[in-house]
């Protein structure tokens, strides 16, 4: 199974717009951050979590011709403001895309992309197959086999996902102990670290590495990462032995089952 970092950066992405600080002015690729999402793919299949406002670069990016599943963690705008662009896929593929959320998710999508959903439809739109998915339920995508894992992101819950040993959680600041035990001793787990000091959703790079502790995997890396965090390189050099900053265009490779 191969992992690739699509974006790492939180909702404005890195660099904000109209700032000059040093992370936001830094030369280094790895300073450089769109907003959060993942590639999967095993079996010869491609999913993606998540389509945010750079879905469409991502995909070329990356060199993406088929896209087998999405697979979508929650409604804010930088993580599904990209859904458009699924077209792309409809017209290579010649079919609707498998899309993968909660009720609650596809109910704010149909407000959302209204457009999508309407009784008469403009030629040309996004044509979707929405699936919903539960926080006590597996699901398959495309034949693969996926284990959501609920967190908190304030109040607003959440959708991690348990992919063989790989798991992803993103946009949390709350995990609890019954979930924590669903993915204790996996092999790789991606978490969110916003920046240093307290946020209202969204874990600090210090309780990441707490929730890393606890999970104990063999490795973690971070994600939706914030320019407040600091400059990659620096960073870095703190870090625990089996932890690392993510970057966009990261790839992992691990066993699949």
């Amino acid at each position: 199974m191969k992992i690739t970092f699509l974006g790492t950066g939180t909702s404005q992405g890195v660099p904000i717009i109209g700032c000059t600080c040093e992370v936001c002015s830094s030369t280094n690729k790895k300073d450089n951050r769109l907003r959060t999402s993942v590639l999967v793919q095993a079996n010869g299949k491609n999913i993606v979590i998540d389509s945010g406002p750079d879905f469409r670069e991502q995909m070329l990016r990356t060199k993406i011709n088929r896209l087998d599943g999405l697979l979508i963690t929650h409604a804010h705008k930088d993580h599904i403001a990209g859904l458009d662009d699924i077209r792309a896929f409809n017209f290579i593929q010649k079919e609707a895309i498998d899309v993968y959320c909660t009720e609650q998710v596809e109910a704010q999508l149909r407000r959302e992309f209204a457009y999508i959903f309407a009784e008469k439809k403009y030629p040309g739109i996004p044509e979707l197959n929405i699936h919903n998915i539960y926080p006590d339920k597996n699901f398959e995508v495309a034949g693969i086999n996926i284990t959501p894992i609920e967190v908190l992101h304030l109040k607003l819950p959440v959708l991690g996902f348990k992919i063989g040993d790989f798991v992803y959680i993103t946009d949390a600041n709350y995990i609890a102990t019954n979930q924590i035990d669903k993915i204790k001793g996996c092999k790789i787990l991606v978490l969110n670290a916003l920046r240093n000091e307290k946020h209202i959703s969204h874990f600090t790079l210090s309780e990441a590495v707490e929730v890393v502790k606890e999970v104990n995997p063999e490795q973690a890396y971070f994600t939706h990462i914030s320019h407040q965090l600091g400059l990659h390189e620096v960073v870095s050099q703190t870090l625990p032995a089996n932890t690392q900053l993510a970057f966009d265009g990261l790839t992992l490779q691990t066993e699949w089952p």
